[in-house]
């Protein structure tokens, strides 16, 4: 029995200790209260209390935790340190009416961070709960304004806008946002089912342009393929009928001169102003064998003919003469030879079918 008042006198020092010694962690403070009143912010580290007079503050605090099967659910409770460290604020989603009254469930989180213990707790009853019918209403303002389509291609915008506007509802809170962040947007089930048809004609139809364009640019670059063989081939043909008409000039030309040096010759070899003749009656011959490849068997010569040909047999004796036959020119002097008397004929000619 004499042990009892012992074992109170230890117990009563253990709850005193307890009570007025506290080891704060780091990145956590606590809220001292003297009387009821605030009285200083404990930082980290070891700090006494005055037992009885001082007490920490309590801070409510809410977690959304989920169970075995998945359901989600949010936990509330109390604590008398304060955490400085940025922390997340998740809740359930929530349904949000959009301007286009098309109602889709948005589920978004909020980063923040205690920046001033004194405010968080004394100017807020809650701070998590605060902070999260904040979110919903300013969620519900914003996209109460957008349409679906905007709302589901603009969450940049939303999550830049609710921060703004939480940030400065809440600053008066000792609360910084650093963030606010849209998870997911869940249409309802037969509007997911209309952008899914959607979805696929819009690739349906980007795959008939896209192919369109290729048949395009095919028949573009066949067109100028055939376009330019046809300038290569023009311009071949071009080139090769230059080459002709060039080589055809060339060769003119040469027989040209060959011909004026041929006419030179006999010009030379012949007595002055006989060279027309002679030239004449050769083409008269070279024009005989094909005027006697008619049907008819008589040929009549005009009589300018027969002329030419009775100066070329003149000639011919001529030639003959210079040439040292003198002796049968004195024996038939201006007397023409037997073929040329052949050719001097002043009536018809008779010849054979050949």
């Amino acid at each position: 029995m004499e042990f009892i008042p012992l074992i109170i006198a230890a117990a009563v020092v253990y709850v005193l200790l307890k009570s007025s010694v506290k080891i704060i962690g780091q990145a956590e403070v606590m809220v001292i209260e003297r009387l009821g009143r605030f009285h200083r912010v404990a930082r980290s580290g070891f700090n006494i209390l005055i037992p009885i007079v001082e007490r920490p503050k309590a801070l409510d605090v809410r977690y959304l935790e989920s169970d075995v099967g998945g359901i989600r659910k949010i936990t509330s409770g109390s604590t008398t340190r304060i955490d400085l460290r940025e922390q997340v604020l998740n809740f359930p989603s929530q349904p949000v009416i959009t301007k286009d009254n098309v109602t889709i469930d948005i589920d978004a989180v909020v980063y923040y961070r205690v920046a001033d213990p004194q405010k968080a707790t004394y100017s807020v009853q809650n701070l998590p709960y605060a902070l999260e019918t904040l979110t919903r209403t300013t969620l519900r303002n914003i996209v109460g304004e957008m349409e679906l389509d905007a709302t589901l291609t603009s969450r940049d915008v939303i999550n830049k806008r609710m921060r703004e506007v939480i940030e400065d509802a809440s600053i008066g809170w000792g609360v910084d946002v650093t963030r606010v962040e849209l998870q997911s947007i869940e249409p309802p089930r037969d509007i997911q089912q209309s952008m899914e048809l959607q979805m696929r004609a819009e690739r349906e139809r980007r795959a008939a342009v896209t192919n369109a364009e290729a048949t395009k640019r095919a028949a573009i670059l066949e067109a100028e393929g055939v376009r330019e063989s046809q300038v290569l081939r023009a311009q071949g043909e071009k080139d090769a009928a230059v080459l002709r008409a060039q080589g055809q000039a060339e060769a003119r030309l040469a027989m040209a001169n060959a011909e004026a040096e041929a006419i030179r010759l006999i010009a030379e070899s012949l007595p002055e102003g006989q060279a027309s003749t002679y030239l004449l009656g050769q083409k008269y011959l070279e024009a005989l064998p094909h005027i006697a490849q008619g049907k008819g068997s008589t040929i009549f010569l005009p009589a300018e003919a027969s002329g030419v040909l009775g100066a070329l047999g003149g000639l011919r004796e001529m030639l003959r003469t210079s040439g040292g036959e003198a002796a049968d020119a004195a024996r038939k002097p201006g007397a023409p030879s037997g073929g040329a008397q052949r050719a001097l004929g002043s009536g018809p000619l008779d010849s054979s079918n050949t």
